[in-house]
């Protein structure tokens, strides 16, 4: 069992990798977390490290395809850095990213806090909490060199493999009234490799997605706050960038959201 000085002293070497863009190969044995609770207790330090108060939460690997992705059985919570998430359009430097992939996303913005409690929340509870559909574009990477085999608790450790996010605005269409599992979503990048998806990959449901979250947290003693965003996991397999494409992912009637992508 991890003891506080050790959660933060395992917290400190996965910041220090993210913001000299550093790989490890792993966190040293004494300091390793082995379980999901010591997980989120060292991730916990990115918060305390970061500027500003945290913009959200993301989910990772909420489907088949992202599980596959970074060698997991279930999704995983992260931290959204407000230092980490550019607007739409916006152009990202991959700077050392290895992973080399984007996601597209559907992101809930929360109206009112859902505090930790005993009882899980219901999903008719979580969405009467949100205030709005936005969509989202999600830059992953890990701190780890092979990520694939760190296994569950290093990569909550590691902010669930949060990197870079782009955040779309309010989608003005009258979503509630969608099948979000059945929406279709494509990506595109360049113009040409193009992806299909829909948000049924996201654990069934986007807000599934986002009903598991709310109660992963408070099993942790953690909750969502007001006006936090939500990200809620890649509709489509995470797609191939690189130094000069131009990705975007195309939600039909509810919109886009594109990035630019630099060396």
């Amino acid at each position: 069992m991890l003891d506080r000085q050790r959660m933060e002293a395992a917290g400190d070497i996965l910041w220090d990798a993210w913001q000299e863009g550093r790989h490890i190969p792993s966190l040293p044995e004494a300091l390793r977390p082995a379980s999901r609770a010591e997980g989120y207790a060292v991730q916990a330090r990115f918060e305390r490290r970061s500027a500003r108060p945290i913009l959200g939460w993301k989910i990772a690997a909420t489907s088949a395809a992202g599980q596959a992705h970074i060698g997991v059985d279930g999704p995983l919570a992260g931290r959204m850095l407000a230092e980490a998430v550019h607007p739409d359009g916006a152009t990202l430097s991959l700077g050392a990213n290895r992973m080399l992939v984007a996601e597209v996303e559907f992101g809930f913005r929360l109206a009112r806090s859902l505090p930790p409690r005993s009882v899980p929340y219901t999903q008719a509870e979580v969405m009467a909490a949100v205030a709005a559909l936005h969509l989202v574009m999600e830059v992953p990477d890990s701190r780890f060199d092979d990520f694939v085999t760190a296994g569950g608790p290093q990569l909550i450790a590691d902010n669930a493999c949060a990197h870079q996010f782009v955040l779309g605005s309010e989608v003005r269409a009258d979503w509630r009234g969608l099948d979000l599992a059945a929406h279709r979503v494509v990506a595109r990048v360049a113009g040409k490799a193009e992806c299909e998806g829909c948000g049924a990959n996201v654990l069934g449901d986007p807000r599934i997605a986002l009903t598991w979250l709310a109660n992963e947290l408070s099993q942790h003693g953690l909750g969502l706050a007001e006006d936090q965003i939500v990200t809620t996991g890649t509709c489509v397999t995470p797609f191939a960038i690189a130094p000069g494409d131009s990705a975007e992912g195309d939600f039909g009637p509810l919109g886009g959201i594109s990035a630019r992508f630099l060396a």
